[in-house]
């Protein structure tokens, strides 16, 4: 464990350059939460390692895993084995032992929330609050985000992944590397991700608000169109769909899971649910009754804050919105219902879920922020209008009076 601490610490060293750079870049970016964020991600580190001590871990798999490659490339390739040549060269020539692997995966997790929050603080122009308490604060430090982003596996490089793509898109035409670096892991991992990150920056381009040539608008959603073709016979593949008998090879995987449920202990057979139900599950499930443990049931009340933060878009104003919102709003709701609906017909194992609604809650949270910037900016103009009106209507009264005045 002592090499673990010793990592932690140049780590943290490590990364002051980095955030460093984006305090240049970014002048309302807070070092010090940044910092303070780190090792709160740490702490949860800390707490998966234990709870991997007691219970099945795929880390243990993971870090294993270098013993049955004869060299590097041999486990390049997509899916579980990218996470098994990324480790490869720490374990094989650099000594890390198990213990310096999983920290050392928590200190990849925590990039993707030192992204996030620059794309939510980018792109939001209010601190929106929940109880006197800034959201987008609350959002980084949402305990369950943070443990299942801790640990040597998928979640933590998916999760930095889809942070750094998140903020590139931001800025595509200054953020190439980022974009390239996100897009690169996410397809690695998972690249169904990527293919609805593609899908729903080609639509958030194409309709956002933002005043730019209509022609780059195309070129950007034509470019994200070839690129969801290109990975679309891979990303079958790799969900274990037959390309050249989709619906078929769906049909057969929706009842093998269907049968696993009968001997899944926290599984929940949602074949016969409504899609809304189904997504309900997704989203906000387990909820306290439902707690399949002492874990479950602190989740619980992170669901309780979704289910409060969802209720905030319940709004007749919310359509009115979405429908003049900028593109990253919308490319976030696409990439969010589009994951959800996929994920709700291939998974049904709540401990499965929890881990996986994990990947994208952040874009549900962004596109709520984002409606409640909007709302607070629409009130600010309102008053602005009903101030200048009453200040004109003060001026004519003036003027009024000294026309009397002078007659």
């Amino acid at each position: 464990m002592l090499g673990a601490v010793i990592l932690i610490l140049v780590l943290f060293g490590v990364s002051q350059p980095i955030i460093g750079q984006l305090q240049k870049e970014h002048k309302w970016i807070k070092a010090g939460l940044l910092n303070q964020l780190y090792w709160y991600h740490m702490l949860f580190g800390l707490i998966y390692w234990a709870y991997a001590q007691f219970n099945r871990s795929d880390s243990v798999n993971y870090f294993n895993s270098h013993r049955l490659y004869k060299n590097w490339f041999n486990a390049f390739e997509p899916g579980t084995l990218f996470i098994e040549w990324v480790n490869y060269p720490f374990v094989k020539w650099l000594g890390f032992n198990y213990d310096m692997m999983m920290f050392f995966s928590t200190w990849v997790g925590f990039w993707g929330f030192v992204y996030f929050y620059c794309f939510f603080k980018e792109n939001l122009r209010f601190n929106a609050k929940f109880k006197g308490w800034d959201a987008i604060t609350i959002f980084m430090f949402l305990p369950n985000m943070h443990f299942w982003t801790a640990s040597l596996g998928k979640g933590a490089y998916i999760f930095a992944g889809l942070g750094i793509l998140t903020y590139g898109l931001s800025w595509p035409g200054k953020r190439i590397p980022y974009i390239m670096l996100g897009g690169f892991i996410c397809y690695m991992i998972r690249p169904h991700i990527l293919f609805a990150v593609l899908v729903g920056m080609g639509v958030g381009f194409v309709l956002g608000k933002e005043k730019v040539p209509v022609y780059q608008k195309y070129l950007v959603a034509i470019g994200a169109i070839a690129m969801s073709i290109y990975v679309y016979e891979d990303l079958l593949t790799f969900l274990g769909y037959d390309p050249n008998n989709v619906l078929a090879s769906f049909e057969e995987e929706s009842g093998l899971n269907a049968q696993r449920l009968r001997s899944a202990g926290s599984g929940v057979d949602m074949t016969s649910y409504s899609l809304p139900m189904k997504l309900f599950t997704f989203w906000f499930r387990p909820l306290f009754l439902d707690s399949p443990n002492l874990l479950g049931i602190a989740i619980s009340f992170e669901n309780a804050l979704y289910i409060y933060m969802f209720s905030k878009i319940l709004n007749k104003d919310f359509i009115k919105y979405i429908k003049e919102a900028p593109a990253m709003v919308k490319m976030s709701a696409v990439v969010f219902i589009s994951i959800s609906i996929s994920m709700t017909f291939v998974m049904s194992n709540l401990g499965i879920i929890i881990r996986q609604k994990s990947q994208i809650m952040y874009y549900m949270l962004f596109v709520i922020a984002a409606f409640l910037d909007w709302q607070k900016t629409n009130k600010i103009k309102k008053r602005a209008e009903i101030y200048n009106r009453i200040v004109e209507e003060e001026r004519k009264r003036i003027e009024e009076s000294e026309q009397v005045v002078g007659e």
